[in-house]
C-alpha cells in the first residue's frame, strides 16, 4: 500500500512533469514517507526543485497547540527556502507566496471532517492557483474516517475557515477527491492533478487507515485513530462550555467533561432517548483534570468514546449523532445549563461557535427545543446525507 508521496518518489515518470519547474510543498508533521522521512527532505533528496514550503494551521512543525494560535513566516534553517504560514497574517496564499513556485504539491493528512481546516486550505490554494495560472498536485493520503458520511450540509452564507462549502460534517472523501469536488462545485479553471494511492481499501482492514502505517499527529490534538473516528462528533464540543479533553492526553475522544455534570446520568438519558445512536462503539465513564483550557485544574466527570478494537462497528458508528445526543441529554437533565460557548471561533464574531462548526443553527435549535425528538434531527441530516452521497459518487477514486 503506497500513499501519494511514496508513489511520486518511486516513479520517475510521475516526477517528470516537475523537471525544470519551481515546486512548493504544503506540509505538516504527518507529511512523511513510508520510512518516516519528511516529504520536504525526501523530495529534495529525489532532485525535485523545492523553492518554498507552506505550513497550514498548527504550522509546518505542528507546534501550535490551540485554535487561533498563529504561525509566523520563516526561512528553513537547512535548505534556506521560505516557509510561508497559511495560518498567520493570511489564511489564503498571497500573490507573493504564489509567485514562489510553478507547481504546488499538497501533502496534508486529513481527518475526513469538514471542520478540519486543511480542507479549506486546499480550496484557498486552488482558488489562488486558478488566478495565478499555477498547478496544484494533491499527493493523496487516506481518509482515516473512511467512506461513511454524516451530518447536515453547510447552509449558504455560513461559510468560514471551518466550512469551505456545502458539504456534510463527515465527508467521506480523500483530499485528492475533495479537490475534484471543489473544482466542480466552484467552477475553478486550474491545472489539477492527483497522485493517487496504490492499494488503499476504504472498506478493508482498518476501514480507512491501513494497518501497515503508523499514526502521526497531523495536528497536536489528533493523537490517534480513535480520535480521528470520533472527531466529526467531538469537535462540536469546541463550541460548548463543556471540555473536549484539551489539557489531557486524550483530547477530542470524549463526549464531554465537566465538574458539574453527572456523566452516568447523561449516559442513561442518552440510552433512553435514542439507544441506536450509541451503536458502533463503547462509551465509558471516566474522570480527568485538564492542565489547561476549559475547567483547568478542576476534576471533570466525562464520557469517553472507544471507536476501536472489538467495540468498533464501522457502518454503525455515527459520531455526529452520538455527540448531538449527548448535548440533548445534558439539556434535558440540566435545562438551564449554559451549554453553548459564546466566543469568537475561528475569527467569526457574529455567530455562535456551535453554529459556525455545524454550518448553520439546526443542531443547536434541535438540542434546545424541549419538544424535539431524535427523529426530527435524523430527518434533516438523513436528507442531506443522501444528497451528498449522490453528489460525490462520480468523484470517488478508490
Amino acid at each position: 500500500m503506497k500513499f501519494g508521496i511514496d508513489r511520486l518518489l518511486a516513479d520517475a515518470s510521475l516526477r517528470a512533469p516537475l523537471e525544470g519547474k519551481r515546486v512548493a510543498l504544503v506540509a505538516h508533521p504527518a507529511s512523511v514517507t513510508e520510512d518516516l522521512t519528511h516529504s520536504l527532505d525526501a523530495l529534495i533528496a529525489a532532485g525535485v526543485n523545492i523553492t518554498s514550503a507552506f505550513g497550514p494551521q498548527h504550522g509546518l512543525k505542528g507546534d501550535k497547540q490551540d485554535n487561533m494560535v498563529e504561525t509566523e513566516d520563516e526561512t528553513d534553517p537547512v535548505y534556506g527556502i521560505p516557509v510561508f504560514s497559511l495560518y498567520g497574517e493570511v489564511r489564503r496564499p498571497s500573490g507573493q507566496m504564489m509567485s514562489s513556485a510553478d507547481v504546488f504539491l499538497f501533502d496534508l493528512q486529513d481527518l475526513g471532517c469538514r471542520i478540519y481546516t486543511f480542507v479549506t486550505t486546499l480550496l484557498y490554494l486552488l482558488e489562488e492557483a486558478a488566478k495565478a495560472g499555477k498547478e496544484v498536485w494533491v499527493l493523496d493520503r487516506p481518509n482515516p474516517a473512511g467512506r461513511p458520511v454524516e451530518g447536515t450540509l453547510l447552509l449558504p452564507g455560513q461559510e468560514s475557515f471551518v466550512g469551505a462549502g456545502p458539504m456534510v460534517m463527515r465527508h467521506g472523501l480523500t483530499l485528492g477527491e475533495m479537490g475534484h469536488w471543489f473544482i466542480k462545485h466552484f467552477g475553478l479553471d486550474v491545472e489539477y492533478r492527483v497522485i493517487g494511492m496504490e492499494g488503499w481499501e476504504p472498506e478493508g482492514t482498518g476501514f480507512g487507515w491501513p494497518d501497515s502505517r503508523i499514526w502521526i499527529n497531523p495536528s497536536p490534538n489528533a493523537v490517534n485513530l480513535n480520535m480521528a473516528r470520533a472527531y466529526a462528533g467531538t469537535v462540536m464540543i469546541e463550541g460548548a462550555t463543556l471540555s473536549e479533553g484539551r489539557g489531557t492526553t486524550r483530547p477530542l475522544e470524549v463526549l464531554f467533561g465537566a465538574p458539574d455534570v453527572d456523566a452516568k446520568a447523561v449516559l442513561a438519558q442518552m440510552n433512553l432517548l435514542a439507544p441506536e445512536w450509541l451503536a458502533g462503539c463503547a462509551i465509558r465513564e471516566c474522570y480527568f483534570e485538564p492542565t489547561f483550557h476549559k475547567h483547568a485544574g478542576q476534576l471533570c466527570n466525562a464520557l469517553m468514546v472507544h471507536a476501536e478494537g472489538s467495540f468498533y462497528d464501522h457502518q454503525a458508528f455515527r459520531p455526529w449523532r452520538l455527540q448531538a445526543l449527548a448535548f440533548k441529554a445534558i439539556r434535558q437533565l440540566y435545562p438551564d445549563y449554559p451549554i453553548w460557548r459564546d466566543f469568537p471561533y475561528e475569527y467569526e464574531f457574529d455567530r455562535l461557535a456551535i453554529d459556525v462548526i455545524n454550518g448553520g443553527p439546526a443542531l443547536r435549535e434541535w438540542v434546545d427545543d424541549a419538544g424535539s425528538l431524535p427523529g426530527d434531527l435524523d430527518a434533516i441530516a438523513g436528507a442531506d446525507e443522501a444528497k451528498w452521497r449522490e453528489e460525490i459518487a462520480p468523484l470517488l477514486l478508490y
